[in-house]
C-alpha cells in the first residue's frame, strides 16, 4: 500500500535505515517498505527509508547536517498495558537513549518519543476534574509512566 502522506524525520548521520529497522522490530504491524541510498551533491551518502510503524507511514531522510531532531516532533505510542510501555521504554532508552519527564524519552538516534499506557489518557481526560487533576499532577512527577502510582493518586481524591 502506498501512502501519500508521511511524517518525515531528518537524520544526519547515515543511521536512518538502521533506525527504521530497529523501530519496526519493536512495534507490531510495522515493516520497512523500501530504502534506497544515493550520493548527495555535497559528497556524502544519503538515503530515504519508508516504513510503517504500527501501520502508520513514516519516512527517514538521511541527508546531512542541515537540520537537527528536536522534541518539537515526537512519536507518541499509547500502549495497552504497563508491561508493554515498560518494554518499549527499556528498548528505546537503551544504548544511548535518555529519559525525560512525563513519559517522554529520546532514543539512541535522537528521536523523541512519548510512551504511556492507555489508562493514562483515560485518567487525565476523566470527566471528574478532581480525578483528572490528580492523575495529571502524579504524571508530572514521573519520567517513565507508572500507572499504579497514578491510580493511587487518583484513589486518594476519589
Amino acid at each position: 500500500m502506498t501512502h501519500s502522506i508521511r511524517t518525515c524525520l531528518w537524520f544526519e548521520d547515515g543511521r536512518g535505515p538502521e533506525a527504521a529497522a530497529f523501530y519496526c522490530s519493536l512495534i507490531p504491524d510495522s515493516r520497512v517498505e523500501r530504502s534506497f541510498a544515493f550520493d548527495s551533491r555535497q559528497g556524502w551518502q544519503s538515503s530515504v527509508t519508508d516504513f510503517l510503524l504500527g501501520g502508520v507511514p513514516y519516512r527517514i531522510l538521511d541527508a546531512g547536517p542541515y537540520f537537527k531532531l528536536t522534541e518539537a516532533v515526537s512519536i507518541s505510542v499509547e500502549t495497552g498495558t504497563q508491561a508493554e510501555s515498560d518494554r518499549l521504554w527499556d528498548a528505546l532508552t537503551a544504548d544511548g537513549g535518555a529519559e525525560s519527564m512525563c513519559g517522554w524519552l529520546k532514543d539512541r538516534y535522537g528521536v523523541s518519543w512519548q510512551v504511556f499506557p492507555r489508562r493514562l489518557t483515560e485518567l487525565t481526560l476523566h470527566s471528574d476534574r478532581k480525578v483528572a487533576g490528580a492523575a495529571m499532577a502524579a504524571m508530572m512527577q514521573q519520567k517513565r509512566i507508572d500507572i499504579a502510582a497514578i491510580e493511587a493518586a487518583v484513589a486518594a481524591v476519589a
